[in-house]
């Protein structure tokens, strides 16, 4: 299985859309950086939690694109076509689907460093180094959770239709424009504008509501449960015998 996770990981990381990708991740960052988390975010500070969670969200859409790109090498026509001939090998199905999924983890966390590394390099920059521990847990708890999700729904509706990944892309940019709840405003970025208006005081401290903690805590969890889970072609013909069944009863 080492053999397969490294060939899997060349795969995704060696080619023209990671690179091309890590670069417009890298120029749309410093021009969110500098024209927008420089001003600090909802009267708090530019170098605050606050102000790098509202970063970390506008670079959250492009990340999830990236995560559901990778799974394209695994759910696309032609790689199920392949998934056929693998399946009549001594590999275990279930055991080589998690490698994949392992791999593709792995592409999506070293997509999700160039937005990390990239506001490191603007603190040091601007406020000094002592201010690069503001950036951890806005990341852990902004991205982590969001593209776990993305990864496990995009696997597990990828194997039922692989166009359904493409469809699933464009989630993020939709809820822009949707009146979320407070649960869930980490998905459009209103967390971090409304919540530290609402404690009250200038440039608060960074703290996470419990709705909030839960949302992102079950969209991890349900993440990973559908990493795990695979609605393999074994499902998808047992459903279609069944349907075959059920009209021949009527027939």
């Amino acid at each position: 299985m080492h053999k397969i996770f490294r060939y899997e990981c060349k795969r995704l990381l060696w080619n023209k859309f990671f690179l091309g990708l890590v670069l417009v991740l890298w120029f749309y960052g410093w021009q969110v950086l500098n024209n927008r988390t420089i001003f600090g975010v909802s009267h708090t500070a530019p170098f605050s939690s606050w102000s790098f969670g509202d970063y970390f969200v506008r670079m959250l859409p492009l990340l999830w694109i990236g995560a559901l790109f990778f799974l394209t090498f695994f759910t696309s026509a032609k790689a199920q076509r392949v998934a056929i001939l693998t399946s009549a090998t001594n590999v275990f199905p279930h055991r080589y689907a998690l490698t994949r999924c392992a791999a593709a983890l792995t592409g999506t966390g070293l997509l999700m460093l160039v937005p990390l590394v990239q506001a490191a390099v603007f603190c040091g920059q601007y406020f000094g180094w002592r201010h690069g521990t503001n950036l951890l847990l806005p990341a852990l708890f902004t991205l982590v959770p969001l593209l776990v999700f993305a990864l496990g729904s995009g696997y597990f509706l990828g194997q039922i239709r692989s166009y359904m990944v493409y469809g699933w892309m464009p989630l993020p940019f939709l809820f822009k424009f949707l009146p979320l709840p407070e649960a869930l405003g980490i998905w459009n970025g209103s967390f971090f504008i409304k919540y530290p208006l609402v404690l009250g005081t200038l440039d608060p401290a960074f703290t996470i509501p419990a709705t909030v903690i839960l949302a992102q805590c079950t969209l991890f969890t349900v993440g990973v449960g559908l990493l795990f889970f695979q609605p393999l072609p074994l499902h998808l013909s047992a459903l279609k015998l069944l349907k075959t069944r059920v009209k021949n009863l009527f027939m």
